[in-house]
Parts: structure tokens; sequence; C-alpha cells
């Protein structure tokens, strides 16, 4: 914790949206920033971004859009295809994908009010049918149901955010983890270098006599870099 930071020392607190799995991400980060231990929260998504504003998390993985990004920075990571969950036998599992023409004469059920699980399990007992994320709809699927992606819906966003105004080195950190960044960036080593000791690079011995001027074996053996 620093003057300007007002949150307590602790962990890199990550929350996520339904259907995002940040395990890969997690395993780079304890690999990469041992220093740093990392706290994943599921949150639902009509509480994305208060989670940013009450304390419960530092960053959070967002499904686009979100509400006020003059306070936040936001990243876009990935596109989602969305899906149509219907019950199974329903005419809709004979084809590869559909169109938003081909529901017409269907009940869409609204996410919200109803919750994706509900909205799922009420179309699993052959009421209407629901548009969702694919990976929302992976996450609540069940044997009663089948999913075809729907052609003429925009695909949806899955993004990074957190607050414009706590921006540090471990906020900088993981946007490098989830954007491939390579350990030795410049900013994953200034990160690193908070949390644990840098080991001295030797120092050169001076030659006392001409013959310990002579060049023996390779210089520097001693200042490579650690793997990645």
């Amino acid at each position: 914790m620093t003057a300007d930071d007002p949150r307590p020392a602790g962990p890199l607190r990550v929350a996520f949206v339904p259907g995002v799995t940040p395990d890969k991400w997690a395993r780079r980060w304890a690999e990469r920033m041992p220093p740093y231990s990392l706290e994943l929260l599921p949150v639902e998504e009509n509480d994305q971004t208060a989670v940013l504003y009450d304390g419960r998390a530092d960053m959070c993985l967002v499904r686009l859009p979100v509400d006020d990004e003059e306070r936040l920075h936001v990243i876009p990571l990935y596109t989602e295809v969305p899906v149509v969950v219907v019950p199974r036998g329903h005419f809709v599992e004979a084809a590869d994908e559909v169109t938003l023409a081909d529901l017409e004469d269907e009940i869409v059920h609204a996410v919200p009010p109803l919750s994706a699980k509900d909205a799922v399990a009420t179309v699993g007992a052959g009421v209407g049918v629901v548009i969702l994320p694919m990976s929302v709809a992976r996450l609540h699927h069940r044997k009663d149901v089948a999913e075809r992606p729907v052609t003429d819906l925009p695909e949806t966003c899955i993004a990074l955010a957190w607050r414009r105004d706590l921006d540090d080195d471990r906020t900088q950190a993981f946007v490098g983890v989830v954007r491939g960044r390579t350990a030795h960036s410049s900013r994953g080593e200034a990160a690193a270098a908070r949390g644990q000791t840098q080991k001295p690079k030797p120092k050169p011995v001076r030659p006392t006599t001409r013959r310990s001027a002579t060049r023996h074996g390779p210089r520097g053996s001693g200042g490579g870099r650690g793997r990645r």
C-alpha cells in the first residue's frame, strides 16, 4: 500500500462474469508473479463494474458494453458467438446455424429478468428459447437442450476493466498476462522486481599479472536470463 493508493495490501483481486474461464491466466500469473497472489471472484454480469467501485475487486473480466469508460480502462480481449438454446427435438436441431427469421414465431426469454440458468431450465422444460453468448450457454448446458449459432446477431466481447485512478504495476502485469506479453517485457520485469530480490551481477575480476590477463573461457557467463 502507498500513500496514493487506498487499497489495502494483499492479493490482486480479479472478478469475472459467467462464461469467462480465467484459469489459464491464473496459472500464468502464478508462474510469472510468485511474490503476488491472485484472488478470483465470480460475479454476475449486472455487478461487473460495481465490484470495481465498492472495493471487492481490483480488476474485472467483463462482457461489453460497460458504462463509465471515462473512469475505467477497458481492454477488449476476445469475442463470443451468440447461440440460441432450444429444447431437445426442436426443429432448430436439424440445422448447423440459424437466423433471427427462423425464430420469429418463438417465445424468446429475456436475460434478465430471468437469470441465464433459469432461462435455460425453462427452455429445457419445453417453454420458449433463449439467446445467450456461447460460453454462457455451455456453462448452463443441460441434457434436455441444444444450442445453435445465430448468424445475424452481433458477437459479444469479453474485456478486462479496471479503474484509471488505481492503475499500478500489478494491474499492468496482469494486462501483460492476458495479452500474452513476455515475462521479460519492461512492465512485467518492473512489477516482478518489486516483489523479489534480483541477484546482483558478478563483478569482473581484474587481472593482476600478465598471465591472468589472457582470456580463459567465456565472459559474462553468470549474467544470463532465467527461463521464461
